[in-house]
């Protein structure tokens, strides 16, 4: 059931995922962890690229970055220790890719045995989660038919189920996302995935870009709003018709994670879509232009606060934490991680505090009032 509104405290700590403080090309994963610290993150979300570099760091090859072998398991107890030594926890470990609604028999089970391979790591990181994105593979090889999806998210469930009765740890859990640019692009069409899988230990990511760039957004309307449609009345309308039902129908608890993002508005006369075909037109956006909650200064311009208010009134209580990718990440520079660590944990700040002014729109929808009140974006 939804919480009482407006919440008298926001109970979701902050989290930051290691991307968002720099790129591992060019950024070591110690000094960004220190730099997270220093701002008050209490968790991290540890991107499959900066665990492979750390791995290098540390002399062993990256490009085997889920084999269990003695050295990389030490090394990956070696970062977990080295994060709570900084006073935070991963929180967990992303991204799979390409796993869901594998036709061949086999491709499928070498896919599910992918996400297995991380088990240990998870239990040497001392995190419970690891999370996919809805497939973006649109062959002939895959489907995105429901069944099929969720009898591949049950397995995966069931296969960490039996890993952690094993070990005796912790339930291990999968949580699901839909990506922008996937087939499954939206939350609801990952929440019905969620929900007919029907395991505990299998819930739903939220990520409010991806929401955002699907249900408001669109960076190349030639009007230059960046939005769906022509006003900002009606855009934010069908968004708050959906988070309404957000709110209605995913409890709290099946939530898994919330992640944070915003992105800079685009001039139509300069940022086209790509020719490339294989290149998803959402993905020089996502990651290039994103933004940290309330830099408006910057281009920021989404109303990532509606999204962050439906999330936390489900009664989801896990960390808020930004994923951010954005070209400023990727160049060099010592500065880097404590600038854009500093810039983030503003940002969740001013978010935390813009929540609570959200009026329950979602009990307007049940009302039958199909029309948003006034609110500062």
């Amino acid at each position: 059931m939804p919480i009482s509104w407006p919440p008298t405290s926001i109970p979701n700590e902050f989290g930051i995922a290691t991307l968002s403080l720099g790129n591992a090309i060019h950024h070591r994963l110690q000094p960004r962890l220190e730099a997270a610290a220093k701002a008050g993150y209490r968790w991290i979300d540890l991107f499959d690229e900066c665990w492979a570099a750390y791995l290098e760091e540390n002399g062993l090859p990256g490009d085997q970055l889920w084999e269990a072998t003695p050295e990389n398991l030490r090394i990956a107890h070696k970062l977990g220790d080295l994060v709570k030594s900084f006073g935070m926890r991963i929180a967990c470990t992303q991204p799979l890719r390409k796993i869901e609604g594998i036709k061949d028999p086999a491709e499928r089970r070498a896919s599910l045995d992918l996400v297995a391979k991380r088990f240990p790591f998870m239990r040497a990181f001392d995190t419970d989660l690891v999370f996919m994105c809805a497939n973006i593979r649109t062959d002939t090889g895959v489907t995105s038919d429901l069944k099929t999806v969720a009898r591949d998210l049950a397995e995966l469930g069931d296969m960490a189920r039996a890993y952690s009765d094993a070990d005796g740890g912790p339930m291990l859990r999968i949580g699901y996302e839909g990506l922008s640019w996937a087939t499954r692009n939206t939350w609801a069409s990952t929440w019905e995935v969620v929900r007919m899988a029907n395991r505990s230990n299998v819930g739903l990511i939220v990520d409010a870009f991806n929401v955002l760039a699907v249900e408001f957004a669109d960076p190349y309307n030639p009007a230059g709003h960046g939005r769906i449609y022509s006003t900002l009345e009606e855009s934010t309308d069908v968004l708050c018709a959906s988070l309404a039902s957000l709110v209605a129908s995913v409890p709290g608890d099946r939530i898994f994670f919330f992640q944070v993002g915003d992105a800079e508005l685009m001039d139509p006369n300069t940022f086209r879509p790509p020719t490339d075909p294989e290149v998803p037109a959402l993905l020089p956006w996502s990651r290039g232009h994103r933004l940290y909650p309330y830099e408006s200064q910057r281009g920021g311009y989404m109303p990532v606060q509606l999204v962050a208010a439906a999330v936390v009134a489900t009664g989801y209580q896990g960390p808020m934490s930004l994923e951010v990718f954005n070209n400023s990440l990727n160049v060099p520079g010592q500065e880097v991680a404590a600038v854009h660590a500093e810039r983030g944990i503003a940002g969740l700040r001013k978010l935390a505090e813009a929540i609570s002014q959200v009026p329950a729109f979602w009990e307007l929808w049940q009302q039958g009032v199909r029309s948003m009140p006034q609110v500062r974006f």
